[in-house]
């Protein structure tokens, strides 16, 4: 197992307003005059959390951490029934960590992903060389089509009673395809009961699987309440210790399209 750095809480947040009406939730945690380091986290949608600020050395690391948009504590949330997820892209967090690193003043810093994150990563490590020192992929991920089809169509194998409470979320004619498109079809619907009812069943299928009780998803869930900010920018709240667990798959039905 490997030895994490104690609980630490952060020395700086912020909300940073991007494009397309997003405000990204971003903290700073560490120390400040150490070594820039960035966390994507997976999902796509799971959010950071708490215990992401313990694979880093408060002494050595100025380690950034923020939610992407549409999902944690970033607004608006991906399933909001006027957001477009077509500008909810792996172009659009790209152009995300630029703006974020921007306003930090960080000219360089260590890119660490995790699942998602490792994926997002490694393009914007493609598309920005310059402003990357070294890479530290997590659960690693490269967004490659026979990934996808073994997570979201060959996992039945293992996972055979799951796999077909899952085939089951999307229209029958469609359970023999591709279901991640299906998934992104019915998440990106105009309307809010069709999107809603995709993102919970998705969410049950994950509990069946994870083990996770329905207590410990409402708890990620409640991680992320909404309040009001000034000038009316709604936040969702900025959440306390390890009560967030760490399953970045609660909160997928709430990511993205990529």
């Amino acid at each position: 197992m490997i030895d994490r750095s104690p609980p630490a809480e952060p020395y700086a947040t912020g909300f940073l307003e991007v494009t397309d009406r997003n405000v990204l939730y971003w903290e700073s945690a560490g120390n400040p005059d150490g070594l820039p380091a960035v966390y994507l986290h997976g999902g796509p949608g799971g959010g950071s959390w708490p215990g992401s600020r313990r694979y880093f050395d408060p002494a050595a690391y100025h380690a950034v951490l923020f939610d992407q948009r549409g999902c944690g504590r970033s607004v608006p949330l991906a399933d909001s029934p006027d957001v477009d997820l077509d500008t909810n892209t792996t172009g659009h967090l790209v152009s995300d960590i630029e703006a974020l690193r921007e306003h930090l003043g960080v000219d360089r810093w260590v890119v660490l992903g995790v699942s998602w994150g490792v994926t997002l990563g490694l393009v914007y490590a493609q598309a920005h060389p310059g402003r990357v020192i070294a890479m530290v992929p997590a659960a690693v991920t490269s967004g490659r089509r026979r990934e996808t089809d073994w997570i979201t169509r060959d996992v039945g194998r293992i996972f055979p009673r799951e796999w077909e409470a899952f085939a089951a979320g999307v229209p029958e004619a469609e359970r023999g395809g591709d279901l991640a498109a299906a998934y992104a079809r019915l998440l990106a619907s105009p309307a809010p009961a069709v999107r809603g009812v995709a993102m919970c069943h998705y969410d049950e299928v994950v509990r069946s699987v994870t083990g996770s009780s329905a207590e410990r998803l409402t708890a990620r869930r409640s991680w992320f309440r909404p309040r009001p900010l000034p000038g009316g920018t709604r936040d969702v709240g900025v959440g306390g210790g390890d009560r967030a667990v760490n399953d970045d798959a609660t909160q997928r039905g709430r990511g993205a399209r990529r």
